[in-house]
């Protein structure tokens, strides 16, 4: 059955049920919520407007971290349920939750001093049972992190976090999901609530690609739309809730800036977080945190000064670099779901959740990329009595264990594999032929990867594929398209698609590349 065929058995199988659960957005809060759905046993579906994880969630700082700010801002809650829900993630799927070392430099003047950073690191480490942080003089420091020179820098503080592949986690949650008999389907927006006297029953919805609109009933509808969550909320309730933030980042060539560790600073100019680490074989940088003025409708994209910010970061750490816009080879930008609290600067707005039950319609908005557990069995806690089943809170696994792998295949391969696929990584990797375990030059992504994508994880246009499903787009200067005869024979035949199509899906991609992955000025080729 090929990517179309399949897509159309899928919508013709949501129009004919009717669902305990229909969960609206596809970003990390969707497929949290219908993982946990239909490991109950729940008839689940999720649908997304656009492409799973095009949101927030492939645009995040790609940290599970518990969040250290936090507790400055005396939020101990959320950074104790933060903390012991990163160390669940790194336990239940470590191939693809990852330890990630940080440093921060001390400096005499220069904000947050040792002690203050040492004493809420003791609690930090406390929260989650384990002791992780030290000190490192300016000669460990420096060894640490070569060519590390911040201005008067007198030792630093090393601590430990965790980092992933956000639109990866996506679709591992939602692979989960799906083998627990959920139905999830991109590229299919909501139009409308349908209600019964004055509660919500279903949905009206449109195929983004055939134009056809269908009606779904189901006992609940979760609104996990993040920044969108307002637009469907306005249909039952009249008060908005949401302040979109928007944050930028940007990424180099490892080899431009080369680090094991990830360097951590308060911004010279405003005194906010900023950091830069290696991800994917290249090194991301992030991140600005701003009010988005701009039509959510339209993807994000980085401006002038957000870069010239970031890279005002990495010059102050390491002023040798002279970094400049020319070194970037690509950039994104995220809007933050961020439920709005009154707070003036945006880096001080709240991030806690809100779940609330507004005429049958459960909205999940807010919280962190971290706590898609709890948040998702809180929603199912309001939903269970219009569902008609019981529920409890638990603490059972997201995920199930990573295949094992072929001792054959060497570790790093082994490793990579179970990262994207987790309980099905066997089975994917016994249909590869030998070059396909061969890395996209310059990357550290497989041609199997592609392939796999292209076959089985719903690609509808070629971005999907080159931003979400693999990140080809970010981590190559061409954006994947340097290697377009391989990436063609590899897709286009699952895809079902016509040489017309494939020439039209390269003329979207680019313009998508250059408005929204590429520094003003740059293009999506240089």
């Amino acid at each position: 059955m090929s990517a179309l065929q399949h897509r159309q058995a899928a919508l013709r199988s949501l129009g004919e049920t009717e669902w305990d659960l229909l969960v609206v957005g596809g970003g990390i809060t969707g497929a949290g919520v219908c993982r946990e759905a239909a490991r109950r046993g729940w008839r689940v579906a999720l649908i997304e407007q656009r492409d799973f994880a095009w949101g927030t969630s492939s645009r995040s700082s790609k940290l599970v971290h518990g969040g250290l700010r936090y507790l400055k801002q005396g939020r101990f809650h959320l950074t104790l349920e933060s903390v012991r829900e990163r160390q669940r993630l790194m336990q239940q799927a470590p191939e693809l939750i990852e330890p990630q070392s940080f440093a921060i430099a001390h400096a005499p003047g220069r904000k947050p001093g040792r002690r203050l950073l040492g004493l809420a690191l003791t609690i930090y480490d406390r929260m989650a049972g384990r002791a992780s942080h030290a000190y490192a003089d300016r000669a460990a420091a420096a060894w640490l992190v070569p060519g590390w020179a911040s201005a008067g820098m007198t030792g630093a503080t090393l601590y430990r976090d965790a980092k992933t592949d956000d639109a990866r986690l996506v679709q591992r949650v939602l692979a989960e999901a799906r083998r627990d008999g959920a139905l999830a389907l991109n590229y299919l927006r909501a139009e409308g609530l349908m209600c019964e006297g004055a509660q919500v029953c279903g949905l009206e919805l449109r195929d983004a690609e055939s134009g056809a609109t269908l009606a779904v009933r189901a006992r609940c509808v979760v609104n996990a739309t993040g920044v969108w969550a307002d637009a469907l909320r306005a249909q039952v309730a009249a008060k908005p809730m949401m302040r979109p933030l928007r944050g930028s980042h940007l990424i180099v060539p490892h080899w431009k800036l080369p680090l094991a560790q990830s360097i951590s600073l308060m911004h010279p100019r405003d005194g906010r977080p900023v950091f830069f680490y290696p991800w994917e074989g290249a090194t991301l940088i992030g991140t600005t945190d701003l009010d988005h003025r701009g039509d959510l409708a339209q993807e994000p994209s980085i401006t002038p000064p957000e870069a010239q910010y970031l890279l005002e970061a990495v010059n102050d750490q390491f002023p040798a670099l002279a970094l400049t816009e020319a070194d970037v080879m690509s950039c994104y930008a995220g809007v933050r779901p961020v439920v709005d609290d009154g707070s003036g600067k945006p880096s001080e707005a709240a991030r806690e959740h809100v779940v609330i039950n507004e005429s049958g319609l459960v909205t999940v908005c807010g919280g962190k990329l971290t706590t898609f557990r709890t948040m998702a069995q809180q929603a199912l806690q309001l939903a269970a009595p219009r569902v008609g089943n019981a529920f409890e809170r638990d603490e059972a696994p997201v995920f199930a264990p990573a295949a094992t792998l072929d001792v054959r295949l060497d570790r790093a391969l082994r490793h990579r594999l179970a990262a994207r696929w987790g309980f099905d990584a066997a089975r994917c990797a016994a249909t590869a032929r030998r070059d396909e375990f061969d890395c996209v030059p310059g990357t550290t992504t497989r041609w199997l990867e592609v392939r796999i994508a292209a076959e089985q994880e719903a690609v509808v246009h070629l971005d999907d594929l080159l931003l979400r499903r693999t990140r080809l787009g970010l981590l190559t200067p061409g954006g994947g398209l340097e290697h377009a005869p391989r990436l063609r024979a590899a897709c286009q035949a699952p895809l079902g698609w016509t040489d017309a199509r494939w020439d039209d899906e390269v003329a979207r991609y680019r313009r998508v590349l250059a408005a929204h992955y590429r520094l003003p000025g740059q293009g999506a080729h240089r």
